[in-house]
């Protein structure tokens, strides 16, 4: 007769709660939600943390690591982009410390189909799956960027473009004309206009027959100072993925 292991059980309620807060936590915090004693918590949080699967921030609190995301896209995906890309965003998210996506054109919008998260406390996540704005978004203008421009044209005019923050371009001119000029120089960003205070730098390319776009978030004035850093990793990234015999 089977078992119920409630050990397993607290460990995935300590995700479970995360997901909830979306926020770090500290030990008291997660023993009162999880209606454990101080004790064991600190000891399951330990653990989860010597696994590396919670990292612990400046202020000693915790947060998950991208580990368990991480498995469970090996675990249910079979999609050859993610087997294609997976190495590159790890390299990525390692390189810059930044969370690093891959995202695809889905609809008038753009899917986030894998995520490695960063090691910095302070940074910006999309969720696994989410849509988010082409036009708002630096992998929404990759993605742009890699079609024919009257194929860009056609999903910038679909419906009015939604001013997302005040910084959200929304006239489809002076977006084809921006992205335009990020294809020449070869790689595309946003400077708070997907979210207040955040920047993302992304690239694009084909595999097979789908355009494909490789990006990193997070917080502005880090982006600022790193920049060329982060566009040199990015552009290394570009190569290995998008080379003809990859």
């Amino acid at each position: 007769m089977p078992t119920f292991v409630s050990a397993a059980a607290r460990a995935m309620a300590v995700f479970e709660v995360f997901a909830r807060e979306k926020r770090e936590l500290s030990n008291s915090d997660l023993a009162r939600l999880l209606d454990l004693a101080d004790s064991s918590c600190l000891d399951l949080l330990y653990t989860l943390h010597k696994l590396g699967y919670l990292l612990r921030t400046q202020s000693r609190r915790y947060y998950p690591t991208g580990k368990l995301a991480l498995a469970v896209q090996q675990i249910s995906t079979v999609d050859p982009i993610i087997h294609a890309t997976r190495e590159v965003l790890e390299q990525l998210a390692e390189q810059t410390g930044e969370t690093a996506y891959i995202g695809r054109i889905d609809g008038a919008a753009v899917k986030v189909v894998a995520v490695r998260d960063g090691k910095y406390p302070l940074r910006y996540i999309l969720a696994l799956g989410e849509r988010i704005a082409l036009h708002a978004s630096a992998m929404g203008k990759a993605l742009l960027g890699g079609l024919p421009e009257e194929a860009a044209r056609k999903l910038l005019t679909a419906k009015p473009l939604r001013k997302v923050t005040s910084a959200t371009v929304v006239e489809p001119d002076a977006l084809l004309a921006e992205i335009g000029a990020s294809r020449e120089r070869g790689w595309y960003h946003t400077h708070g206009e997907g979210g207040d205070g955040a920047d993302a730098l992304a690239v694009s390319g084909w595999l097979g027959e789908e355009c494909i776009a490789i990006a990193i978030s997070g917080p502005s004035d880090r982006f600022e100072s790193k920049r060329e850093e982060y566009v040199a990793v990015l552009r290394d990234v570009a190569e290995k993925v998008f080379a003809p015999d990859a």
